[in-house]
């Protein structure tokens, strides 16, 4: 385990679900979190919003415009190859960001941080054991079950010229940028689960919880 800044112990304190998008992950921690009476902290939140202020802050910094690209520039205008080429390059500033916000916790017991942005390469070096990280994964015929199902999933949600190749644009650098988070998981031995849709969230949930359960205590393996 690196030597990192912990000044209230709460990065000692962690469990990490990592992984790819639409597998389950908020849905996973906050299921071990209700039945356990723990803390979740919920990445993707935190990136939307309580660091737009810190991204503008940076490109002013850097003297780059201050306005987040249009959605044609984000959606439209590249291929998905560059674009999880992009997510990919900007995890690793991200993460320093989330960071900053599990510094700020003082807990006495264990908490989860859940994310796509909590890449397994990036995560490892605070850990004791790979054993308290966990990667969820969607299947291809669940990631398309999500996207039938769950409207964020089925639609971006801005207004662009050609919302099919936008959509198809956004699966395509998923997936990418979910099998870069496998192959780094594998490659650290960090558990990677498969996320098909035979187990429902709650099963899913006992499963990661057990994996845990040296941390959360010998209730998480109650289920």
């Amino acid at each position: 385990m690196a030597e990192v800044w912990d000044p209230h112990g709460s990065l000692r304190r962690m469990v990490w679900i990592g992984g790819a998008q639409w597998a389950g992950k908020t849905t996973v921690s906050e299921l071990i979190a209700r039945q356990l009476g723990l803390t979740v902290y919920h990445y993707d939140y935190h990136d939307d919003r309580g660091h737009q202020d810190r991204r503008i802050a940076r490109r002013v910094a850097l003297g780059e415009p201050v306005a987040d690209p249009g959605p044609e520039q984000v959606w439209t205008e590249r291929g998905p190859e560059e674009m999880a080429a992009e997510t990919l390059a900007g995890f690793p500033l991200r993460f320093e960001w989330a960071l900053d916000d599990l510094r700020a916790l003082s807990t006495g017991r264990p908490a989860i941080a859940e994310g796509w942005g909590l890449r397994p390469e990036l995560v490892a070096p605070l850990l004791d054991s790979v054993r308290r990280m966990v990667v969820l994964v969607p299947t291809e015929d669940f990631r398309q079950h999500q996207i039938r199902t769950v409207p964020r999933a089925g639609a971006l949600g801005v207004p662009v010229s050609d919302p099919a190749r936008a959509q198809a644009n956004r699966m395509a650098r998923d997936r990418l940028v979910a099998e870069d988070a496998v192959r780094g998981a594998r490659r650290l031995g960090v558990r990677v689960i498969e996320v098909d849709g035979t187990r429902d969230a709650e099963a899913v949930a006992s499963l990661v919880a057990e994996q845990f359960a040296p941390w959360l205590g010998p209730s998480a393996q109650a289920g």
